[in-house]
């Protein structure tokens, strides 16, 4: 126990400048930007799934957790915090090189990840812009902390918005870790095993797990042949590392909360059984 309470506050640590920076980056939008600097930025927005696609594949979950509190601001789109969600590398990267995996074998793995998660984010874009329109809601952020950042600085109330979702991260992190520790990893990898169309289903279940755990657990188990690289992409494409763990945090509306896990879910699955089908081995 007291090694998955250690891991679990080095995990966690991890994530305080990815956190900073996404609050100052907010609180500054709101404390000192102009309209028509607010307008720039909305209309960026339409590029949104191409740029979030390419962040999302840098080896830290730290971006997730950043572009689900710019969602919850409205300063993305949907589609950018999907496209977001979906080429999340977290901690898949780090250990697929730890382990010597061959170059192009990782490259062609990142290239899923990234062309599944800029095709569902700018598609999500398309579909939606023409039923809503973007709005600003970062004070509804700052409303629901209860911060008053209208009162405050920038440096002050985005360290008070980081404080915050720092404990709530370490204390479910710790709860999520100890269920793992206990259940174990065998466990886990006998249920998708040999089970072609369930697998990636299985995997996807495993992927909403919000914190680094699943995106390492499912690498391991590719690496040693436990499952197959379609599994693990299906779990790789739903695990957006702890960014659902701050979407639910920072967006009150639980309703959209559970909608955007769910597309999250079905996206990275139906892509799973798609490669198993058409038969991706690497």
């Amino acid at each position: 126990m007291l090694e998955v309470l250690l891991d679990t506050l080095k995990d966690s640590i991890k994530l305080l400048p990815f956190l900073l920076v996404a609050y100052l980056v907010m609180e500054y939008i709101e404390h000192k930007t102009t309209d028509k600097t607010q307008n720039i930025i909305k209309e960026s927005g339409k590029f949104g799934p191409f740029l979030g696609g390419i962040l999302g594949i840098f080896p830290q979950c730290g971006f997730s957790a950043m572009a689900a509190n710019l969602y919850a601001g409205r300063i993305i789109t949907l589609g950018t915090l999907i496209a977001i969600f979906l080429s999340t590398s977290d901690e898949m990267l780090p250990i697929l090189l730890s382990e010597a995996a061959p170059i192009d074998v990782i490259l062609k793995i990142l290239g899923i990840k990234l062309i599944v998660g800029i095709i569902a984010g700018f598609v999500i874009d398309l579909i939606l812009r023409k039923k809503q329109k973007q709005e600003n809601k970062i004070a509804e952020v700052c409303e629901h902390e209860h911060c008053h950042c209208e009162e405050e600085g920038v440096i002050k109330s985005s360290l008070k918005h980081t404080i915050s979702v720092f404990i709530y991260i370490f204390i479910i992190s710790f709860i999520l870790n100890t269920v793992i520790y206990f259940i174990g990893e065998d466990n886990l990898s006998n249920l998708i095993l040999n089970k072609p169309i369930l697998g990636p289903i299985i995997s996807g279940i495993i992927g909403l797990i919000p914190n680094c755990a699943s995106s390492v657990l499912l690498t391991k188990l590719y690496l040693s042949n436990v499952i197959s690289v379609s599994c693990m992409l299906a779990g790789l494409l739903v695990g957006a590392g702890v960014g659902i763990l701050i979407l639910c945090k920072v967006n009150k509306n639980a309703k959209e909360n559970a909608k955007i896990i769910g597309l999250l879910y079905v996206i990275g699955v139906i892509s799973g059984i798609i490669l198993e089908l058409i038969g991706i081995r690497f």
